[in-house]
């Protein structure tokens, strides 16, 4: 798992190694593999890495990295929740096939919190229709990949957010949680991602799953 030191990526972690599973965090800081994804050299560093720790292959890869739109950095946006993310899932797809195992995608909402430019609007939306388009190619050679398209989640990213932005939130008509709180569990997101990792989600490929409320 990317980024699962905390935020998102923690809860799917901690589901895992409940259930028995080997976890390996690859993370900025306080991970098992520790690189920074936004840049070239780290991924091709994390890549590496699990080639060295999993020479027989990976069940799954749950690639969950990024940083929010409140950064401020579109740069580190892209670089980190885009390219960070298809580096990594491209390079153990060796991996994966070994062991025909499966890969999990956040595809990022953090675009939308700041004034984007289309091009790079663009270019997160490009990463749904990118594992929309190997799909049929990863699942041909035993691999499946899916998506999750999470809705505001209570992590350290969204605590920074300001009052205006956290009442303009409250204010969206959320079915299941209308006229209360509307940030999400970490754990609503987390479950979903265990889920399609999971071989009770064999049937399932190439699908944006959204976890919104």
């Amino acid at each position: 798992i990317t980024g699962a030191s905390s935020g998102i990526g923690a809860k799917p972690k901690e589901l895992l190694i409940k259930l028995g599973h080997k976890v390996i965090n690859i993370d900025l800081k306080d991970g098992d593999i520790c690189v920074n994804l936004a840049s070239h050299e780290g991924r091709q560093s994390a890549v590496e890495q699990l080639h060295t720790m999993c020479p027989d292959g990976l069940d799954g890869m749950i690639c969950n990295a990024g940083v929010s739109g409140a950064c401020g950095n579109l740069g580190l946006i892209i670089s980190l929740n885009y390219f960070g993310t298809v580096a990594v899932a491209n390079g153990v797809y060796d991996l994966l096939k070994k062991k025909h195992g499966s890969c999990v995608v956040t595809v990022s909402n953090t675009i939308s919190q700041g004034a984007g430019h289309k091009d790079l609007v663009y270019l997160l939306n490009a990463l749904a229709r990118w594992v929309r388009r190997v799909s049929a190619t990863w699942a041909g050679n035993g691999v499946r990949i899916n998506a999750v398209a999470p809705g505001n989640v209570h992590t350290a990213m969204t605590a920074t957010m300001s009052t205006t932005a956290k009442m303009a939130l409250n204010a969206l008509p959320i079915p299941t949680k209308y006229g209360q709180e509307c940030l999400m569990a970490p754990e609503e997101i987390a479950e979903v991602m265990v889920f399609l990792a999971s071989d009770s989600a064999r049937g399932v490929n190439g699908n944006i799953m959204f976890v919104d409320g």
